[in-house]
């Protein structure tokens, strides 16, 4: 393939945490060397694209303006397109509700008066929330996610729960699923992608630690697509999944092998 552009996950592929991985930042240089596009995608919710570029640069990683995306500016920008003057009810972290609150939607504090129901991840989901999905759920609300992940690799590496396992616990006692999912692998997110990096999809090489989302959103998109095995997947997950990446490397350090 001619590769053009470059879709890099972050977490579990560039850091963990606040740290970076082995070989990260020399392999993210050697990718301009060639004169490829880049563009940073992370499923988590907390931040946008400029902050993540910030602390990309904090981390001593080539990470410039315009390169970042992630599901919260995926979810704020699809808020905006088509609940445009709605009452929001979030269940999720502060930093979601306020980028949210900053758009066209209104969110609300009463869950029965909601016409959307968003759910994200929040460290400080509680049996409360559940009361609150349960009230917010009626037939003619939205239910909405910021992202599927159901882990994310901890400062040391190890998962944590992820946005997908408050949407599961959300599920579990509404008996409903979400209507839509926005973060990787979704179509929003990859037209999101494409509309940044600014290349066809067959020119583009995906790189990321998880099966589901970024080797998914690369293969539903024609995109090549590579795993590393630095975040939440392992020998066992690969052998049992019905993805199947178009290469599996150890680490982002090693990338150079794919494009020679």
């Amino acid at each position: 393939m001619t590769v053009r552009g470059v879709l890099l996950d972050l977490d579990g592929t560039v850091y963990h945490d606040d740290n970076p991985l082995p070989g990260a930042s020399a392999a993210v240089d050697r990718l301009r060397e060639r004169g490829l596009s880049i563009l940073f995608f992370s499923n988590n919710p907390l931040h946008d694209g400029e902050e993540y570029v910030e602390r990309l640069q904090s981390m001593g990683v080539d990470a410039r303006p315009g390169e970042a995306c992630s599901s919260a500016v995926v979810t704020r920008a699809y808020v905006d397109d088509h609940h445009a003057g709605d009452d929001v009810f979030v269940i999720g972290s502060d930093s979601i509700r306020d980028r949210i609150d900053r758009g066209r939607a209104a969110v609300i504090e009463d869950p029965s008066a909601a016409d959307v129901l968003l759910a994200s991840w929040t460290d400080e989901f509680h049996y409360d929330d559940m009361v609150d999905a349960l009230r917010a759920l009626d037939t003619g609300t939205v239910y909405l996610g910021t992202d599927p992940d159901p882990t994310f690799p901890g400062p040391d590496g190890h998962p944590v729960p992820g946005t997908g396992a408050v949407l599961r616990a959300i599920t579990g006692v509404t008996e409903r699923d979400p209507d839509r999912v926005l973060g990787k692998p979704s179509e929003v997110a990859i037209e999101a992608a494409l509309d940044r990096i600014g290349h066809e999809p067959e020119d583009i090489l995906v790189v990321g630690d998880r099966l589901e989302t970024d080797i998914m959103l690369g293969e539903r998109a024609g995109m090549e697509t590579a795993l590393v095995m630095t975040g939440v997947t392992d020998d066992a997950k690969l052998a049992a999944s019905e993805v199947k990446p178009d290469h599996v490397l150890d680490s982002l350090a090693d990338v150079d092998a794919i494009l020679e």
